[in-house]
Parts: structure tokens; sequence; C-alpha cells
């Protein structure tokens, strides 16, 4: 191991961007999209949680979604990063920094049946894809469209697991609870 150390960039700073956004927008952007890096992986390990844990009659099917919604939401964390990095930023990546620049907040330790658990991943959707709509016309009006299409595009998957979530939590079912009698 190298005991020599070189520090490219500072984190939290920003360098001019081959992309020739403004430096004074780029940090805008950059702080947008680092919140919605935090965001994401919150959002991810409370996914990855509720993956791990889920029971009953219908666990596979539950599982195999959570599974689709976790994998999307670290592709959208990773597409973030990268996007950070392209404006001349630095992605936060440690957890401390990542939980300091969260705007939601996840569930506790304990485990939850599935559908309290669906009730808290709802909540954190809706309110990341507020968060989202936000981030895109900041994004826009600062002229950063490529940054906006990303923005639109991670949406569409965020509203679409809200939507499967949303029907999980409805009360029909095939599954039907035994009658005691």
């Amino acid at each position: 191991m190298s005991t020599q150390e070189i520090v490219r960039q500072k984190a939290g700073t920003v360098e001019e961007n081959p992309v020739r956004l403004d430096k004074d927008k780029a940090e805008q952007v950059i702080d947008a999209l680092n919140t919605d890096l935090a965001d994401a992986y919150v959002l991810y390990h409370q996914l990855h949680k509720h993956h791990w844990n889920v029971a009953g009659a219908e666990h596979l099917d539950v599982h195999v979604f959570l599974q689709e919604a976790y994998e999307d939401v670290e592709e959208a964390a990773d597409e973030i990063a990268e996007r950070v990095q392209a404006l001349g930023g630095v992605p936060h990546a440690s957890m401390t920094a990542l939980a300091d620049a969260a705007t939601v907040e996840s569930e506790d330790e304990d485990v939850y049946d599935i559908r309290t658990s669906f009730e808290h991943d709802l909540e954190m959707y809706g309110d990341i894809i507020e968060s989202y709509r936000e981030h895109i016309e900041l994004v826009d009006g600062l002229g950063d469209f490529a940054t906006g299409e990303m923005l639109r595009e991670q949406l569409e998957d965020l509203e679409e697991h809200a939507h499967v979530i949303d029907h999980y939590l409805e009360d029909d079912t095939l599954v039907l609870e035994s009658a005691t009698h």
C-alpha cells in the first residue's frame, strides 16, 4: 500500500467542466444532485431491508419487485454520481456525507409487516418524487437540460415503483385470511 497520498479534488469543490456549464450554475446543480444521491441511498437501503425481510403468501412476488426497485435506485444513484463528476463536482460517497445530505429518513432497524413497510416506502418515494420535480425545474432554469432529462427518466421509474407499491397496499387481494368459526 502506498504511503503517498494525493488528493485530486477536495470534496465540496467544483472545478471547470467539459460540458461548459457555468461554474456558479454547476455548483447549484451539483448540490441538488448530491441531495438526490443521498436520498437514493437511503431509499436503496430501506428497499433492500424490506427485500430481505418480506414474508407471507406473496413473498416471492414482493421479494422480486423489491429487488427490481432497489436495483433501479442503485442504477439511478450511479448515474447521478457520474453526472456530478461530469459537472466538475465530487459526488458524496461516505456514509456520513450521504446521511448529512439526505432529506429523507429511513425507518428504524425493526422488521415490520410488509404493509407497514410498503407504507414507509411509499412515503419516502413521495418525498423523493417531489424533490426530483423541484430539481428538474431548477436545472432546466439553469440551462442544464441534459441533467433535467436524466432526472425526468429517473422520475418515471420512481413514479412507476410508487404506483406499484400503491397497488400492493390496496385492500383487494386473492390471499384470504383464514376464517375462524
